[in-house]
């Protein structure tokens, strides 16, 4: 069993700094900082993350065969009790930064059904983590079907529920979301109610 306290982790997926997903992200992280969170954000345009080989050596003990940044970023996201995953619609899905991370993260599928070796805890002891997406683009909500499919699929890997999403639509501009407020407290509130559990969960 671990020591309980919840996690949260932030990947900024977008290749803009300060933009509206990183703004929105903020917002969410401050909010589970309000309720007693250990919060920490990641940005993947910093790391160093090549793509997948599709050489399938991950196929013989589960661990990707390519030595960068991927692995700290798979330890973070492992160690955590939810993870928002905040990144801006490139054609309908994922900036190609944060998708090599998504790719390369065959790994873990390859440890749970290839090699079998289950995936441990979060550090709390929480058997299951929570999935957030956050997204913006400059259409209406069907355009991010795409990317909440593939995003459901990488929190799925790693044993997070999808938990829940914020996706803000005729945003397109850098700091388009900064002029919605309604959206500003949106991000805040999701930020604490998915980072309030309850402790009965813990270890189970």
């Amino acid at each position: 069993m671990g020591d309980g306290k919840i996690r949260v982790l932030g990947i900024a997926g977008s290749p803009r700094r300060r933009g509206n997903t990183e703004t929105l992200l903020d917002r969410f992280l401050a909010g589970a900082k309000s309720v007693g969170a250990e919060v920490e954000k990641v940005v993947v345009a910093r790391l160093r993350i090549a793509g997948c080989r599709a050489c399938d050596g991950c196929w013989e003990d589960g661990r990707c065969v390519v030595q960068d940044d991927f692995q700290q970023l798979c330890e973070q996201i492992v160690d955590a009790d939810v993870v928002a995953l905040a990144a801006p619609l490139y054609f309908w899905n994922l900036p190609a930064q944060v998708k090599a991370a998504i790719d390369r993260s065959q790994c873990q599928w390859a440890r749970k059904f290839i090699v079998k070796i289950p995936l441990r805890p979060t550090l709390s002891g929480r058997p299951r983590r929570r999935g957030v997406f956050i997204s913006a683009g400059g259409e209406a909500e069907p355009y991010f079907d795409g990317a909440v499919r593939t995003v459901k699929g990488f929190f799925g890997v790693y044993e997070a529920d999808y938990w829940g999403e914020l996706l803000v639509g005729g945003v397109d501009a850098k700091g388009d979301v900064l002029r919605n407020p309604h959206v500003l407290e949106e991000a805040f509130d999701l930020g604490t109610r998915a980072a309030t559990w309850d402790d009965t969960t813990i270890g189970k």
